[in-house]
């Protein structure tokens, strides 16, 4: 099957890097998990800590086999797969093989794209960047909104409306605007109890 279509199929996918760490944001938060982060995103976050990311074409493309071989090497069976943005890619057949390999599957998403996979848990993160695809609003687990300007938190607002009742919504500071905004962002959650906190503690503990 030539490259690009196995590309548009599913079946190979351009793999920006893969590791092993402890996620460090959200609902799974201190869980050991693999991470697969693939190349490409359309969106255009002007604080995007992986810009190195967004050009696909900078990164090789590999079967999901192979993908999947790598995550097979740790005892963690947590796998969350990232970006760039991964639903600009068909990840039914990587989603199924992880599943036939007893992994369970997480993805973290702007929701641009029209949404594919199988997934146990979907991170939803809008961005004011593009437009969130209506696809996203139905399967979503978790909402997560990135602190960045005042303005966020009636976008979040605007987003928690459309999600499913049980869908969990969480308000992050970005990293560089923290303490800007961790204050806020406390007041804002102890007066609507609807919202958590999210920190990236990951980047306290300075690991991947």
């Amino acid at each position: 099957m030539e490259k690009k279509t196995a590309v548009a199929a599913g079946t190979m996918l351009p793999l920006m890097e893969a590791f092993y760490t402890i996620q460090g944001e959200g609902t799974f938060s201190g869980t050991p998990a693999y991470f697969i982060r693939l190349g490409g995103c359309d969106v255009g976050c002007v604080w995007c800590d992986v810009k190195a990311s967004w050009e696909a074409a900078k990164w090789p493309v590999l079967p999901i086999e192979e993908i999947v071989e790598g995550a097979l090497q740790y005892p963690g069976r947590l796998v969350v797969i990232t970006g760039g943005e991964p639903l600009m890619y068909n990840l039914d057949p990587l989603t199924r093989l992880l599943k036939e390999n007893g992994f369970t599957t997480n993805i973290e998403t702007s929701g641009a794209h029209p949404f594919s996979g199988d997934f146990d848990w979907v991170c939803f993160s809008p961005k004011k960047f593009k437009t969130p695809h209506p696809s996203i609003y139905a399967v979503a687990d978790e909402l997560k909104v990135v602190v960045f300007h005042k303005s966020d938190f009636n976008f979040a607002e605007k987003h928690a409306v459309l999600v499913r009742e049980n869908c969990r919504k969480l308000l992050q500071p970005e990293w560089s605007k923290s303490d800007l905004f961790i204050n806020s962002i406390i007041d804002y959650v102890k007066s609507h109890p609807n919202w958590k906190v999210s920190l990236q503690t990951h980047k306290f503990m300075e690991i991947p």
